[in-house]
């Protein structure tokens, strides 16, 4: 037996910006009552662990204004409309750190914030790379850095790495590189 969600009883824009959608739901919850949720919609981004041929994972150092911090994250970036993830990945790989990869294995896919919000990301890990020059948006102030892949899974376990998507993906591409993770989807994308 399935269990009954939500019925959406009203939406209500309060915000529609270039990222995100804000909505405020009314609700029946499946034992009658009424409840209000807010609803973030999000288009869903990519994430990649791009390793070189010394095992070497490829990172980017950028201030997160929400957060207040500088972070140290895989590259990464938002999806446009309609268009598909493993593109949306190869582009932002060329503009964030310079790479093309030759390789690509879905590791996963997941929501983000399920609490609040739809988003989903889609981690990838990209071998074979050749090497050019980066093109970050005009927005975008990042340091690259390449780090062996052992030292990046200590960096996660030791609090250095705290964003999610970073963590997940450092984890999932070693996981998998140690024969212990078969690659979500059924393999090369």
């Amino acid at each position: 037996m399935k269990d009954k969600g939500d019925e959406l009883l009203e939406r209500e824009a309060i915000f529609e910006g270039k990222v995100v959608r804000l909505y405020l739901d009314r609700v029946r919850l499946p034992d009658g009552r009424e409840a209000e949720r807010e609803v973030v919609l999000h288009r869903g981004a990519v994430g990649m662990v791009a390793l070189d041929e010394e095992e070497r994972v490829f990172l980017v150092r950028q201030y997160r204004h929400a957060t207040g911090e500088h972070l140290v994250e895989i590259p990464a970036g938002k999806l446009d409309a309609g268009e598909d993830p493993m593109e949306c990945a190869r582009r932002e790989l060329l503009e964030e750190v310079g790479c093309a990869a030759e390789s690509w294995t879905k590791l996963a896919s997941f929501y983000t914030s399920p609490g609040f919000s739809d988003e989903v990301l889609h981690l990838y890990l990209a071998r074979g790379l050749t090497y050019g020059e980066s093109s970050p948006d005009d927005d975008e102030f990042l340091e690259v850095m390449r780090v062996p892949l052992e030292e990046a899974l200590e960096m996660v376990a030791r609090g250095r790495i705290r964003d999610s998507k970073t963590v997940a993906g450092i984890a999932l591409a070693s996981l998998h590189l140690a024969g212990r993770y078969p690659p979500a989807g059924g393999g090369d994308a």
